[in-house]
This record gives structure tokens, C-alpha cells and sequence, in this order.
């Protein structure tokens, strides 16, 4: 496995334990909760987060993705199984695309389109570290906040919250 690979792949696994962790705060009861009627509801967003990973691993097999075609509509789950056994197949996904990606395609360009038009091109490997990445943990943060909000106890996620101290 490529170093950088390496490096991403520890920390995909670290982080699918720590939103492992905020997703199983997620109250069942309340997935259809939202904190604003433009806002996704707290079954969709958990749901997105938990496809974050595997999703984005996916698109990254081609050489490129054109956005026009894309549904990216949050599905509303039935229950939080769904959820976990989404998170669980993404992880797999994300974990098999980076153990198999070679030097040559994690340097190669990969595009993203609208239509004919192209909105960027970058290396494949930092599509993998600014979309696959930090996109997750950006909706893990939108996640804690819905949850705080229903005022739920959210668990350590890089150290104390309000409510865990693992260093207690």
C-alpha cells in the first residue's frame, strides 16, 4: 500500500469508530426530526454521514463524475439499523479503495463535472482527503449539533464534550 494511502486508511478507521460512536447517539424515535425546514431531517443526515465514505470512495473509481446526473437527495431511513449497516458498508468501501490504490491513480487527475462543463480537476488522492474526509466530518459535526439541539449527551469526539470525559 502507497504511504499516503496508508495514512488515510488508519485514520478512516479511527474516525468510522468515533462516528460510529455519535451515530449510536442517534434516537431512533426522532428520525424524522428537523431543526429547520430547509434542513435535512436527523434520520437523513445520519444517514448521508453514514454514506459518506463508501460514496465517495466509489465515485472516485472513474476518471470523472458528472454532478448532473446525480441524485443528491438524502433518502430518509425506516430505521437506525439501516443506518449502521449503511456506516458499515461504507467503511468497507472506503477501506478497500484505499488498499488498492496505486501510486499512478492516486496522482491522476480526476474531474468533476456539471454537464459539458468541468467545475475542477484535481488529483484523485485529494479527493479522497478533502471530499471523502473532511466532508464526513463536517456532517459528524452537523450531526452533534442536531443532537445537542434534542438535547441528547454527545459522546467524546477529539477529546471531553459536555457531557464524556474520557480523560476522567
Amino acid at each position: 500500500m502507497i504511504p499516503m494511502c496508508e495514512a488515510m486508511l488508519g485514520e478512516v478507521q479511527q474516525e468510522a469508530a468515533t462516528t460510529r460512536r455519535v451515530l449510536e447517539r442517534v434516537p431512533e424515535d426522532k428520525l424524522s426530526w428537523r431543526p429547520h425546514k430547509k434542513s435535512m431531517t436527523l434520520g437523513q443526515l445520519a444517514l448521508h454521514l453514514a454514506n459518506v465514505p463508501g460514496s465517495i470512495a466509489r465515485i472516485s473509481q472513474s476518471d470523472e463524475f458528472d454532478a448532473s446526473k446525480a441524485n443528491f437527495g438524502a433518502e430518509q431511513p425506516k430505521n437506525i439499523g439501516e443506518i449502521f449497516a449503511a456506516h458499515d458498508e461504507s467503511i468497507r468501501a472506503a477501506e478497500d479503495c484505499l488498499r488498492n490504490l496505486t501510486e499512478d491513480r492516486a496522482r491522476a487527475q480526476w474531474k468533476l463535472k456539471m454537464g459539458p462543463r468541468d467545475v475542477f480537476s484535481i488529483p484523485r488522492a485529494s479527493l479522497l482527503r478533502s471530499i471523502m474526509l473532511n466532508h464526513w466530518y463536517h456532517h459528524r459535526g452537523q450531526l452533534s449539533v442536531y443532537l445537542r439541539l434534542l438535547d441528547v449527551a454527545l459522546p467524546s469526539i477529539y477529546g471531553p464534550s459536555a457531557d464524556e470525559n474520557p480523560f476522567s
